[in-house]
């Protein structure tokens, strides 16, 4: 099939970030003799539009970078670029984008225009918003965009999503404490920069755990270090972490929060603390009345709660609605693990849910 074979030989060629240059030929030359305008709206980005003379469009989006790691999956069809693998599915969701474009070359009419957007950098540094602002969306007429991503733990060849939170937005945290290194048999001399990290990590966790449990909300941190030498105060800290939610006005809640525990470890122990926050992802929320408009006309299975994780299709969503779904794996390794790989009979699941979308009523 040839969507199977568009996945295995995209997966040969796994690039990152915003340079694609080997994954933006095979996409094109696949697109090439169909009946679709093909351009980039933004350098290294994709887009196929058919045009069915339709007043309004649909779009659907997938992400085409890899991961810098080294594949051990141990397949035929492995990376061929040392250091780089399509560890998060990407090469999935480009193949049934592709799959989904000869479907619609075949047909006269269609309800909607169709937009097919092929982005990068969706793993870093975030390559929608770019397309967001480059007005594709409205010069097109775009009504309403979709995705998916490949999941695993979820039952094989099932679609899944919810309504409302979907995708927690991602922002990272960096902590620098600075203190006054002393020999420890002088320690009154000095100002421990680890203790006062400890404390200001401790009252993160305690702050982050005081919510309900219905606040869907995440603070980790993942990295700690600190000192020079085992029998000198530590002068510098430097810790490293994320802030997630859904909610706007949790995360600026959070965020004002750990700021106010930063000032309180300041005058506690007369050190300095700098937090940053970097701008991250917005959280991927499903439209209520576009997602329940679709679920009169197509079928999926609702989840319980929400992934903690993040993804960057939700910068579209500030601009247009959109819904975002998960199509399940089975049992599989993680999202980001060298031995990530999958069957690719699921994959005509995913063209098949997109196929649907192309002709629903809104």
């Amino acid at each position: 099939m040839q969507i199977v074979s568009d996945r295995r030989a995209l997966h040969r060629i796994p690039e990152l970030e915003l340079q694609l240059p080997k994954t933006m030929e095979y996409l094109k030359g696949s697109l090439q003799g169909l009946s679709c305008r093909v351009f980039s709206p933004t350098a290294e980005s994709l887009c196929a539009y058919f045009d069915f003379g339709a007043p309004e469009t649909v779009a659907f989006r997938a992400d085409c970078d890899a991961l810098p790691i080294c594949e051990q999956s141990g397949a035929e069809y492995a990376s061929t670029h040392p250091g780089q693998m399509h560890a998060c599915g990407h090469d999935g969701h480009m193949a049934i984008l592709l799959e989904l474009a000869r479907r619609l070359d075949a047909r006269k009419e269609n309800r909607n225009n169709i937009l097919l957007i092929f982005q990068p950098g969706e793993e870093a540094p975030g390559g929608a918003l770019p397309i967001c602002k480059s007005g594709v969306l409205e010069e097109y007429k775009v009504k309403a965009i979709f995705g998916l991503h490949l999941w695993p733990g979820l039952t094989f060849g099932k679609v899944f999503s919810r309504e409302n939170e979907l995708m927690s937005s991602a922002t990272e945290i960096t902590v620098d404490v600075y203190g006054k290194s002393a020999h420890i048999a002088k320690a009154d001399q000095g100002v421990d920069a680890t203790e006062a990290a400890v404390a200001f990590y401790t009252r993160a966790y305690e702050m982050e755990r005081s919510y309900p449990a219905d606040v869907y909300r995440l603070l980790k941190f993942g990295k700690f270090s600190s000192g020079t030498v085992r029998n000198a105060l530590s002068a510098h800290c430097h810790i490293e972490g994320s802030l997630r939610s859904f909610e706007t006005s949790v995360f600026e809640e959070m965020r004002d929060k750990l700021m106010a525990i930063a000032k309180e470890v300041e005058a506690q122990f007369g050190c300095e603390i700098k937090l940053h926050f970097n701008d991250g992802y917005p959280a991927v929320m499903n439209d209520p009345a576009l997602y329940r408009a679709l679920r009169e006309q197509v079928q999926w299975d609702e989840l319980d709660a929400p992934s903690m994780t993040g993804e960057d299709f939700g910068f579209y969503q500030r601009y247009i609605p959109g819904v975002f779904f998960f199509l399940g794996l089975g049992d599989v390794p993680a999202l980001h693990s060298d031995h990530f790989n999958f069957d690719d009979a699921v994959l005509c699941s995913g063209a098949d849910l997109f196929e649907q979308l192309t002709e629903v009523e809104l």
